[in-house]
């Protein structure tokens, strides 16, 4: 149990997607004007992280991975290189059902998002948390939580940007580094501040 609080730690916070690998930015930034938007994309993120990573681990190991189908007679078959359809092809599905499920009990979320959240589907942050799966050979509890994790941290990350972008909205600030400008300034900023946790983690 004390290692999966730690790898939910480690994902919300050492490997924090947009500030400190830098994934997913382009939703990051467009939807972090209004703290409601930041706010529904970070549960959004959360709920398709949490869901894929896990799905996407069982559909690897058990149809995917070298040696998976050896219950059937053929232990060299290899099907690792469909990894990446099978895991945008499961995306794509989660994203479709959340955009259903927000348009139907949610309107006014599912208005917030706009184009953004079919986008998802392709969102390389979601897509990165299975390939970390993969790579780092997770167990199924691994990567629920390391889903999990993954999406909360997008979530701290986005809600605090927009909660100072937010603030920032009525101050007096040169025309150069209004909209878009500041938010990439504010990212550096934040990305200082989490890289902390990661020197932290290091000395453990």
């Amino acid at each position: 149990m004390t290692d999966l609080w730690a790898l939910f730690l480690n994902a919300a916070f050492v490997d924090n997607m947009p500030l400190i690998l830098f994934l997913g930015l382009c939703t990051f930034l467009a939807l972090s004007r209004r703290p409601e938007a930041a706010l529904g994309l970070g549960v959004a993120m959360t709920c398709v992280l949490g869901v894929t990573v896990p799905l996407n681990q069982i559909i690897y190991q058990t149809l995917l991975a070298p040696g998976a189908w050896a219950w059937l007679g053929l232990p060299e078959l290899d099907l690792s290189y469909l990894s990446l359809i099978a895991f945008i092809g499961v995306i794509a599905a989660a994203v479709q059902l959340l955009e259903m499920l927000l348009d139907r009990f949610l309107p006014a979320v599912h208005a917030a998002f706009g184009v953004f959240l079919p986008l998802l589907t392709v969102q390389c942050a979601i897509l990165a948390g299975s390939l970390f799966m993969v790579e780092r050979s997770y167990t199924l509890a691994q990567s629920a939580v390391f889903g999990l994790g993954s999406g909360v941290g997008f979530a701290i990350a986005v809600v605090m940007l927009s909660a100072i972008r937010n603030r920032l909205a009525y101050a007096d600030m040169p025309a150069g580094l209004r909209g878009l400008g500041i938010a990439f300034v504010l990212t550096g900023l934040m990305s200082l501040g989490f890289s902390s946790f990661a020197q932290m983690a290091a000395t453990q």
